[in-house]
């Protein structure tokens, strides 16, 4: 089974367009989350964090020059032009050619362009923008991939599925290299579908906390390359060493009473990494502060006995992301996991969950070698995978 390795990534949230940028916000304990009060997304103000709109012309731009791209900006969404600046900047830290037949290219969203079907937007975009597999023809024939796509739509897990996907076709040789691009954005669809369950939090979210009262909703991008040839890498290599996926069949919307299938998600992910419990050295929980996710994932982390291993949510500094959470916060895990630089939990002050955790209340700096990234989400699918650093 071929091995495979992540070479190169992006985040873009509200605090910055590269993983960098977003690194050291966080270092500075920075958040992104902040009362928006705009009307066609909410009629009252709502914890938000939102992606500065000039910003992200400005490098817009930049993509479509270096692409020497005609079209013009309104030809683009807002959702994809996130996934092409993401993309563009993944691909200019690597040696991958789209076009070659052993690339893969896969999508992973919530809801795509679902702010489409909103009036404003009706007259201006054609109503087949609103299919996520028109979503990804754009966004594969901007860069010239050979492969048609695979779009990876599933709640909260999105992310995660989509680089398990990608890492499987690679193990089995079916192709080299691939990118996973995971994007969502906040829009009046997703702000009034999450108000309907009273799931948002007033405040910004609180993951784990004792006084943790709902989510914050955030958008963002993110891009990783793989590749079973790891060629040209120029920082601390780390491989996909496990993923897997489960469901726990309790709910369309509240996750496990049990925590019993995510456990079983990480152990399965432990098995194929060929690693014990007290060899994971960070977890990038799943960490939403709402108070049946938290309180199941504490105990699916018991049960997986990792209650002593040191634990953060990412949710605190630009929000739930949806689609893009998988694969962001996998992106700042295996920051983590090269530098040795542990995240607090922003929003964290009070020990909250019924099992307790190894929650990282201050930034920390330690030596270690594998980490795990656990996600849920509606309908009780779970998933977790393993990175190793070689």
């Amino acid at each position: 089974m071929k091995p495979v390795y992540i070479i190169a990534d992006n985040i873009i949230t509200s605090l910055g367009f590269t993983t960098a940028e977003n690194v050291a916000s966080m270092k500075n304990n920075v958040t992104g989350l902040k009362p928006v009060d705009i009307a066609s997304l909410y009629p009252s103000p709502v914890i938000l964090s939102r992606i500065d709109k000039e910003a992200m012309e400005s490098r817009f731009l930049m993509v479509l020059q270096k692409y020497k791209k005609s079209s013009p900006l309104t030809f683009y969404t807002r959702l994809e032009k996130l996934f092409l600046i993401s993309i563009a900047d993944v691909l200019s830290k690597t040696e991958i050619i789209p076009a070659d037949s052993r690339t893969l290219l896969v999508i992973s969203t919530t809801k795509g362009n679902v702010d489409l079907l909103e009036e404003r937007y009706k007259a201006v975009f054609n109503h087949r923008r609103l299919f996520l597999w028109e979503l990804g023809r754009l966004v594969s024939e901007f860069f010239g991939f050979r492969n048609t796509p695979i779009i990876v739509s599933n709640a909260c897990i999105s992310g995660l599925v989509a680089i398990t996907t990608a890492a499987r076709f690679i193990h089995s040789g079916y192709f080299d290299h691939a990118v996973i691009a995971g994007g969502d954005i906040v829009s009046e669809f997703v702000i009034s579908g999450f108000q309907s369950f009273q799931a948002l939090s007033p405040l910004p979210c609180k993951p784990f906390d004792l006084n943790r009262n709902g989510l914050s909703l955030g958008e963002g991008c993110g891009a990783m390359a793989l590749t079973s040839k790891p060629t040209g890498i120029n920082s601390v290599p780390v491989r996909f060493a496990g993923g897997a996926i489960t469901n726990d069949a309790n709910h369309i919307s509240g996750p496990s009473r049990t925590g019993e299938e995510l456990s079983l998600a990480i152990n399965r992910a432990l098995t194929q990494a060929y690693l014990s419990p007290d060899e994971i050295g960070y977890i990038s929980a799943h960490g939403t502060a709402t108070p049946f996710n938290d309180e199941m994932e504490s105990m699916a982390i018991g049960l997986s006995h990792l209650s002593p291993v040191p634990v953060n949510s990412f949710k605190g500094y630009w929000g739930h992301t949806l689609g893009a959470a998988g694969v962001i916060e996998s992106v700042a895990a295996i920051h983590s996991l090269r530098t040795g630089d542990l995240f607090s939990t922003a929003g964290y002050e009070q020990p909250g969950v019924s099992v307790p955790l190894n929650v990282l209340k201050h930034h920390e700096t330690r030596s270690i070698q594998s980490c795990l990234k656990t996600a849920s989400g509606f309908g009780g699918c779970n998933a977790a995978v393993v990175y190793q650093k070689l």
